[in-house]
């Protein structure tokens, strides 16, 4: 995809050089494959019309592309509706010429949890697993990372992607329609890998932290965020069927656990830097975002406990160093 081309050309004599032997051919089959609804997602991208912001501001909680004063109010009703079609929004916030993406996450508040913790991305080469549409990658381009790489196999999240990058093709953010899985074996080629959100949806989570590891360089730093439970190192729960009205989540552990899973993965340094509740102000349904959300999963008479019975959800960051 031609969106793309600037990707290649960064990687060109960069340490990631090697993954220019797949990616392309790999991306192009995902897009051939396609989706049941991508033409009509697509439509809605090249629909957008073409405006150069005034403005942009990558380093506030709003992502903010251009202003209202850059659009009549015909171009407005133009931008929002092509980007409605792109419903649901889960990460953000985003404020595109004045229009307001109020997303179901809260994702700024998660960035200002873990933010002055993690060593500075100037000049870096970042991986986000499980970006989404790429919220949290645009706020790493702000802080000056020289490369931001995201992946994720959810091709609505990438189309929103698209979108947003046809305003902003100068920023060196690149969402892919990949797994983690699908990347290069051992590249070991990024300094800094964000996996947030992904490690209680993997089989394996163990498999998961040496996977990671192999895709930072030596010294690089990971950046772990999942859902974790009260314990001692001995804790993780296995949910029997549902967590949260979730199916696909298979190991919630304990932080002093997450800690030792590090360990035995070689990982280094290992910071334990926060652990947070999930609020229903920080995940919500919106008009961006309709369908059921955080205030549906818990236990309506019982907020520390989900509609299972189950610990509410609670997510810690831990911050580690690739040997």
């Amino acid at each position: 995809m031609n969106i793309y081309s600037t990707l290649y050309e960064k990687l060109e004599g960069s340490p990631l050089e090697v993954w220019l032997e797949t990616l392309p051919m790999v991306v192009d089959t995902v897009f051939v494959r396609g989706h049941g609804d991508l033409a009509k997602w697509q439509g809605a991208v090249d629909a957008l019309p073409n405006i150069k912001p005034s403005s942009i501001d990558l380093s506030v909680g709003s992502v903010s592309i251009g202003n209202a004063a850059d659009v009549d109010v015909e171009m407005a009703l133009e931008i929002e509706r092509q980007l409605r079609i792109l419903h649901p929004w889960r990460k953000g916030p985003y404020s595109v010429f004045g229009i307001e993406i109020d997303t179901e996450w809260r994702s700024d508040w998660k960035w200002a949890r873990l933010q002055p913790y993690i060593a500075p991305l100037n000049g870096r080469y970042v991986l986000d697993v499980g970006c989404g549409n790429g919220y949290h990658a645009w706020r790493m381009a702000g802080e000056g990372a020289a490369l931001v790489a995201g992946v994720d196999p959810t091709m609505l999240f990438v189309m929103q992607y698209q979108a947003l990058a046809k305003y902003m093709p100068q920023v060196p953010v690149y969402v892919l329609p990949l797994g983690v899985e699908q990347l290069p074996q051992n590249l070991s080629g990024f300094d800094t890998l964000f996996s947030m959100g992904v490690l209680y949806h993997r089989r394996s989570p163990i498999d998961h932290l040496d996977e990671l590891r192999s895709l930072l360089r030596s010294g690089g730093e990971l950046v772990l965020e999942t859902l974790v439970v009260d314990g001692d190192q001995d804790t993780v729960l296995v949910p029997q069927g549902r967590y949260a009205k979730m199916r696909n989540v298979w190991f919630i552990p304990s932080p002093l656990a997450l800690e030792r899973w590090l360990q035995r993965c070689g990982f280094r340094n290992i910071r334990l830097v926060d652990v947070a509740t999930t609020s229903v102000e920080e995940q919500r349904s919106t008009q961006w975002m309709t369908f059921d959300s955080l205030p549906d999963f818990l236990d309506p008479v019982d907020r520390t406990l989900t509609v299972e019975g189950l610990p509410a959800p609670r997510r810690a960051i831990m911050v580690a160093e690739a040997p």
